[in-house]
């Protein structure tokens, strides 16, 4: 048998770059199904469990970084499992942890492509920022009634997209709309019309979710990222740059806002949401008097209350990412989420600088995850599936660094051209 092809190419070489091909599209339609969770399972997580499978069979190495990964994900559920064995009835604890393993392996899992083959990340940017366009235009449409039926893609008069939850559809958001201000800020000025539409749309959807936390999410992600492009550079002509772009750019949201502000209801509901302080965060057994009662349980119980028993024992969620890791996980899980944060925060900005080749996808997911952490504090987020791609996304690049820096000392080129 030839092992050339008919146009002179090694049978070889084509067999792997159609393998290329077809993981990378398998990639990027794993993270576009990241923008539809109207239904539980959602199509992620089925293609998630049989990508994850089939990449397992196929080779999937974990390298020092996967594994301790790994290690502080498992350690964190094995401290589910302990709390779980303080309940008397276990509802669906089961399918609560089961579901909480399933994500750690999908954070392992990116950590360990990204590792494998850096060009993978603007795959999934590309993906991630499909999917916002896709699920952000159905949330307006529904919010505007734009076709009939559209309704389904709001909830208490929000927009939620292909979402349940407007808390989490925001949320999601927001890395596309930090991807693609960068991409304002440094990118081609031909491509400036592309970038300010997106813009646009992703902003418009995380408005009109009337999430506090998605505003001050992505208020806080956009001016993180707008000071690290500052800092990284002693280009006066950049900086200026820069600034003038950021100006543009905060124009174009004024100005999205400001015509949605006309339409009827949205500035009454505006004006509502807008409020820092909610009826239902006050009060006796509000969201903010929860806090101080459950870490004062988290002291008499070391092993937790057991998984969602806090919101069946007072009637709401913790609705703090620390409160949920202590009451669902115990002082273990606490532990290693704690662990698994600082990893991430001080691995992450040890490198955040550096001139790589994915150092503006790094620089994206990590303001992106300081927010998030921040936002952790009045919201529970151990269960977002983009959360825990922004985790694969950081550790996948603190791999590539270490990789890189062992090339260098081998006197190696780090990453040769395929």
């Amino acid at each position: 048998m030839s092992t050339v092809t008919a146009n002179g190419l090694p049978r070889t070489l084509v067999h792997a770059k159609a393998l290329s091909l077809v993981a990378s599209s398998a990639v990027a339609l794993a993270v576009f199904l990241l923008g539809f969770v109207i239904r539980e399972p959602a199509p992620y997580e089925l293609f998630m469990a049989g990508l994850i499978g089939v990449w397992f069979l196929f080779g999937l190495r974990l390298s020092r970084h996967a594994v301790a990964l790994l290690a502080l994900l498992a350690a964190f559920n094995i401290g589910g499992l302990m709390s779980m064995t303080t309940m008397g009835d276990l509802y669906t604890t089961p399918l609560f942890l089961a579901v909480s393993l399933f994500l750690a392996f999908t954070a392992v899992f990116f950590t360990a492509i990204l590792e494998a083959d850096h060009r993978r990340y603007k795959l999934i940017f590309i993906a991630w920022v499909a999917a916002a366009l896709a699920t952000g235009m159905l949330g307006i449409a529904g919010y505007f009634g734009l076709f009939p039926g559209a309704e389904v893609f709001t909830k208490f008069n929000r927009a939620t997209g292909a979402f349940q939850d407007p808390n989490v559809f925001g949320p999601f958001l927001v890395l596309p709309g930090v991807y693609v201000l960068y991409r304002l800020l440094t990118g081609n000025p031909l491509r400036l019309p592309l970038y300010a539409i997106s813009f646009v749309v992703i902003v418009t959807a995380i408005f009109l979710s009337f999430s506090r936390g998605a505003w001050g999410l992505f208020a806080a992600a956009s001016m993180m990222l707008t000071a690290a492009l500052f800092l990284q550079s002693n280009s006066g002509l950049f900086r200026l740059r820069v600034a003038l772009m950021a100006g543009l750019a905060v124009i174009i949201l004024a100005g999205a806002i400001l015509v949605a502000m006309q339409l009827p209801g949205v500035s009454d509901l505006f004006s509502t949401r807008a409020k820092l302080v909610q009826d239902y965060d006050g009060g006796q057994l509000g969201r903010f008097a929860r806090f101080p009662i459950g870490f004062g349980m988290a002291t008499e119980n070391p092993l937790g209350i057991g998984p969602l028993n806090f919101g069946r024992t007072l009637g709401e969620d913790t609705h703090n990412v620390w409160l949920s890791s202590l009451m669902n996980y115990g002082w273990l899980g606490f532990a290693s989420f704690f662990t698994l944060v600082l990893a991430t925060v001080a691995g992450g900005f040890r490198i955040l600088f550096r001139d790589r080749p994915w150092q503006p996808y790094l620089l994206c997911a990590y303001v992106t995850f300081l927010g998030h952490i921040a936002l952790g504090t009045v919201i529970d987020m151990d269960h977002w599936r983009h959360f825990y791609l922004l985790i694969g996304l950081i550790w996948g690049a603190m791999a590539l660094e270490t990789r890189y820096q062992r090339a260098l000392q081998a006197g190696e080129q780090p990453f040769p051209r395929a």
